[in-house]
């Protein structure tokens, strides 16, 4: 299991709320259903934010 910093965590945790309220919305601006979709965005958002996470999977 890979180890998330603390902020990444929060990012997701917001990402999976947003989702589950259905305000969540991808990069094309539909809304997003998917928990994997919702782990990946708010993953995303940590990284940008300078968080620990490990680099994405090409």
């Amino acid at each position: 299991m890979a180890k998330y910093s603390k902020k990444a965590g929060e990012k997701v945790e917001k990402a999976m709320h947003e989702m589950k309220e259905g305000k969540l919305k991808s990069g094309t601006g539909k809304k997003v259903t998917s928990k994997k979709q919702a782990v990946a965005i708010g993953l995303s958002e940590a990284r940008e934010a300078g968080a620990k996470v490990p680099k994405k999977k090409s």
